[in-house]
């Protein structure tokens, strides 16, 4: 496998129901979109096969993972790749095999049909690759590092608050394109502050987000093996009180934003997954 290959790798149950899924649904439709995808158990090596498969995730670019029947196996190796970071496409026959915590999370249901497999796949393959070209081409990884929500409440209505920490990570040995300016795409609604000061915000130009908001770049230029932290806040009216209703004491926000990374050499877009409870604090 060269440098610049995309590479995938597939966790599911070894199962003859899953061969045509595989082979049809999965394999051939990364390699229509210049993407590797590779088993277990199609690969050569000498150590034990947990070994193996804990090695290929953490040399994977992309982990898809079928979860369906919720094979145990299945899910503690999802739960590996989870914990070293990586982007995770998560199939499925029934919805319901996704458990609760991972639904904010990019999956497919495909009920059965490697037609729709591919179709939804395709889609899923082509905004995976570009996450991983972003971060060979500009030399940056953006980690969500925590999101911690507050539910501020009054009579009339419920307010979330809810502070982001996002990591902009350098592994490479050289240093990172020049951060000329970040902007966070978001829903109407919501507002944006940093160190305390309104973040300016306009129309977006990306399809389902209305928004995008001006963040001030923690540092301009990340030098090899070096960190940075990008801190904000933001808030939202989640409901208003209406005659004979009463306010939760909890909302949850779910959803998914873009981060993008404006540089001389192009703009780099990463997507956030965002899964967070704002609770109302008693005083």
């Amino acid at each position: 496998m060269s440098d610049e290959e995309v590479f995938a790798f597939v966790l599911m149950p070894f199962n003859e129901e899953f061969e045509d899924i595989y082979r049809m649904g999965i394999k051939e439709t990364a390699l229509s979109l210049g993407v590797n995808a590779e088993r277990v158990d199609e690969q050569i090596f000498q150590e034990g096969i947990l070994d193996r498969i804990y090695r290929q995730i953490e040399a994977a670019d992309i982990v898809i993972a079928d979860m369906s029947g919720q094979n145990p196996n299945v899910f503690y190796e999802v739960g590996y790749a989870h914990a070293k970071e990586k982007l995770c496409i998560l199939l499925t026959k029934n919805a319901d095999d996704i458990p609760f915590d991972l639904k904010h999370h990019r999956h497919i249901v495909y009920g059965g049909s490697i037609a729709k497999l591919r179709d939804s796949l395709s889609g899923d393959l082509i905004w995976a690759k570009s996450q991983v070209e972003n971060v060979r081409k500009s030399r940056v990884k953006v980690k969500l590092s925590s999101v911690y929500g507050n539910l501020e409440k009054t009579k009339y209505l419920a307010e979330a608050d809810i502070d982001f920490k996002i990591d902009l990570h350098n592994d490479s040995s050289t240093a990172s394109s020049e951060i000329e300016a970040i902007y966070f795409y978001s829903t109407k609604g919501w507002r944006l502050k940093q160190d305390g000061k309104d973040c300016p915000y306009t129309d977006s130009d990306l399809p389902d987000f209305n928004v995008r908001h001006f963040i001030t770049p923690p540092i301009r230029r990340l030098h090899k093996n070096s960190w940075a932290q990008l801190r904000f806040n933001s808030s939202k009216v989640l409901a208003f009180a209406r005659e004979g209703e009463e306010l939760k004491d909890k909302y949850r926000v779910t959803g998914r934003s873009v981060l993008r990374l404006v540089t001389p050499e192009g703009n780099y877009d990463y997507e956030l997954s965002i899964d967070v409870e704002c609770d109302e604090i008693p005083f």
